[in-house]
């Protein structure tokens, strides 16, 4: 069965009530932060399923149906269109959500989103609002990348993230020109992590990387979302564009655990003393979180995970001073050797987190 991970998170018992009234004590196979996606197994006989869609097939405007238990309220079905796909969401750089109209609240989540044709498509998981309650704009996530993370935690136990390695921005009118491209589209390469499965490709900071997998790059968080449904170990082509010209490249995408080691034996300690894997805001993160900068937790473990930071949350400043970057982090970690205070942004909530360092 999957649900979303925000829905067992904390449980010490899970129980799954069927439409008949029957229950069972649910066992968790295994939970994604990342993607939300978890994994419940009930042993029993004659159980319901349903059919799963194709959700790269579903088309902006489509009809779609939510299921769920707003409020309590059992059994409830809203229904609506596609809004739009492939939308991005502050902290979930990579999971390409479904948005739709249909009317989710909070009781929602881990419910499914059924297709005109009766077969799920989606995971319903978050809402945007202002009131804590449903204002026309809800999302959900595909369910093709839904089994792609269940096939990884039945397999495994746990889900390995790919890493192309780069950071990236998107382009305007005067960058584009600057470039000699004729459209602003694409993700300008503003840095490469060395070793990383971007370098060995031979990516350059400066490239553009119009096409990932023979798909056009409109914009850089189009590029997270396609590498982020990747698994570790596969062949990626790119097209970029470098000197007026274009180039084709390959790459094998990298794992993002093993990446976010290689850092910390590189010497970053302070994010490591705190159980952190970070990353800063790209420029459309930034315009969608309103925030001037920040860095999104990827991973959270030890004491800051002891201390409530999650992934997806977003680290804006330490005992008060903005944060920029991970080596700043880093300066003002080491300067510390109890405690320090961090201001996460979490979704439209602020607050100050106490880590305990010693």
């Amino acid at each position: 069965m999957l649900t979303n991970a925000h829905v067992v998170d904390g449980a010490k018992e899970v129980t799954v009530k069927l439409s008949d009234h029957r229950e069972y004590k649910a066992k968790v196979l295994g939970a994604d932060r990342s993607s939300d996606i978890a994994v419940l197994k009930i042993d029993g006989h004659e159980l319901p399923a349903v059919t799963l869609g194709n959700s790269d097939q579903l088309g902006v405007g489509d009809y779609v149906l939510a299921i769920g238990e707003p409020f309590g309220l059992e059994e409830t079905a809203t229904a609506g269109i596609v809004s739009a796909k492939g939308r991005s969401l502050p902290g979930d750089g990579y999971v390409p959500f479904i948005q739709t109209d249909a009317a989710v609240n909070p009781g929602n989540s881990g419910g499914p989103l059924f297709d005109a044709n009766g077969s799920v498509v989606g995971i319903n998981a978050q809402i945007y609002s202002n009131s804590g309650g449903f204002q026309g704009v809800s999302f959900a996530i595909p369910i093709n990348l839904a089994v792609q993370v269940k096939d990884q935690i039945v397999k495994t136990g746990k889900v390995a993230h790919a890493r192309l390695g780069v950071e990236v921005q998107p382009l305007n009118q005067s960058l584009a020109e600057s470039f000699k491209l004729k459209t602003p589209n694409g993700a300008l390469v503003a840095k490469v992590t060395p070793d990383s499965a971007a370098e060995k490709a031979g990516i350059k900071v400066g490239d553009v990387i119009l096409k990932f997998n023979d798909a056009p790059v409109l914009d850089a968080g189009q590029l997270s979302q396609r590498v982020g449904v990747m698994t570790p170990g596969d062949k990626a082509s790119l097209e970029i564009w470098r000197d007026g010209k274009s180039l084709s490249l390959t790459a094998t995408i990298g794992n993002a655990a093993a990446m976010a080691s290689a850092d910390d034996a590189s010497g970053d300690s302070a994010p490591a003393k705190l159980g952190l894997a970070l990353r800063p805001l790209n420029a459309e993160e930034r315009r969608q979180a309103g925030v001037p900068g920040g860095l999104v937790v990827e991973d959270a473990q030890g004491r800051a995970a002891e201390a409530g930071i999650q992934p997806g949350d977003v680290v804006l400043s330490v005992d008060g001073t903005p944060i920029q970057s991970v080596a700043q982090l880093r300066k003002m970690v080491q300067e510390h050797d109890k405690q320090i205070a961090l201001l996460i942004q979490r979704g439209d909530a602020r607050l100050f987190v106490p880590v305990t360092l010693g």
